[in-house]
């Protein structure tokens, strides 16, 4: 078995994985966010080159929605977003972005790959294979590879690591109960904006809870980077509680909740907000939701919403869902299919009365499996 687990070469993930698109450094933020609009991916790569050698170039970095949202409601942004789309898409790099994406080659072994994961990287670049010779720095021939890609791969073979699939996550560590990301349902969102920016790093999410600590929903980056920029508009001026509603209905809101919405901007002096939310295209649908004069009030229009545990748009058009939860008591591999299942890194951790304990991140469970693969099979 370890002679099979060692053959598996990077390659073997990367089946059915599209092409991701890729933007020069000389990009603007405008043009990264048109990027991620017309290709419908998570990410775009940026790539800058050696001024002495045009053909070298290396990748700089990867942009997703959530980066694009966050930096439109920044302190210096948030009353002329318009102008802010202008600016270089550099800004939106951070220190350490080249760093969180790392190029590996398609006949590298899945348990360095995994290393990589483990070490910081957020995604792995691959190159695709094809009969064509292209340049490293093409625009077609990369795929990307994330944790949740690592955590199939294991989970297909979850019986080589018995007995620690059937171990419960409070038995391996895995709940992470100390510096939970969360925010009342009633702060207003914008007071969660380091919380989102952070948990896009950690890749993880912001708990929605009430004053007793109960989970009532989640603001999370997986949900966000399915949305388009005019839920900046939303996050800078609704409730926590009420941005959950509004981004249950990622691009396609009921017109009344648009209409409260833009009304909350004007009394607010936020007019460049609005203007935006008049630039985004979107589908035309016929809003069953009746109006009122509340105008709060439409943009929580659902009953209970503050009193179940909260729902959300999952990115890329899936449909609306519980936040995923577990026990202290639930498997490993119970926590797997839920993250699996549902295409999210995270699981949150719950009390049977959804009094929050703690998070299981995706990349601890691989940390997991790498240190037992180690143990079994003694590979370093």
């Amino acid at each position: 078995m370890a002679v099979s687990f060692l053959s598996h070469e990077l390659s073997d993930l990367c089946i059915g994985k599209p092409a991701l698109k890729s933007l020069p450094i000389s990009s603007t933020v405008g043009e990264a966010l048109f990027a991620l609009r017309q290709s419908g991916q998570t990410y775009v790569s940026v790539w800058t080159s050696d001024s002495s050698k045009p053909e070298t170039k290396s990748c700089a970095g990867k942009l997703c929605m959530v980066d694009i949202l966050c930096y439109l409601c920044s302190k210096d942004n948030i009353s002329s977003p318009a102008a802010a789309l202008k600016n270089p898409v550099s800004v939106l790099l951070s220190k350490e972005a080249a760093a969180l994406v790392r190029c590996v080659e398609s006949h590298s072994r899945v348990i360095d790959a995994l290393d990589l994961i483990l070490e910081g990287a957020h995604i792995l670049l691959v190159p695709i294979r094809s009969r064509k010779k292209l340049q490293p720095h093409h625009s077609g021939i990369f795929c990307w590879l994330t944790p949740e890609d690592f955590a199939r791969f294991f989970f297909n073979s979850i019986s080589v690591f018995s007995p620690i699939a059937a171990c419960s996550v409070t038995q391996l560590g895995l709940v992470r109960s100390t510096d939970i990301l969360a925010i009342h349902h009633h702060d207003p969102a914008l007071s969660a904006l380091p919380l989102i920016h952070r948990a896009l790093a950690e890749q993880t999410s912001v708990a929605v809870v009430t004053d007793d600590r109960k989970l009532i929903g989640e603001i999370s980056p997986s949900t966000l980077t399915g949305c388009d920029e005019s839920v900046a508009a939303a996050l800078a001026v609704l409730s926590a509680g009420d941005f959950m509603a509004y981004i249950d209905w990622c691009t396609s809101p009921p017109d009344a909740a648009v209409r409260a919405l833009k009304s909350l901007l004007k009394k607010k002096g936020m007019q460049e907000m609005v203007e935006l939310m008049d630039v985004v295209s979107r589908p035309v649908f016929s809003s069953s939701t009746s109006s009122s004069s509340d105008e709060e009030g439409e943009i929580r229009k659902r009953p209970g919403r503050l009193r179940r545990l909260g729902s959300y748009s999952s990115r890329m058009g899936r449909r609306s869902e519980e936040a995923i939860v577990c026990h202290p008591g639930s498997s490993l591999v119970a926590v797997m299919v839920q993250a699996l299942a549902h295409r999210v890194g995270y699981v949150w951790v719950v009390e049977e009365d959804y009094g929050l304990v703690g998070i299981v991140v995706l990349r601890d469970i691989l940390k997991v499996f790498r240190d037992q693969f180690a143990e079994q099979f003694l590979i370093s």
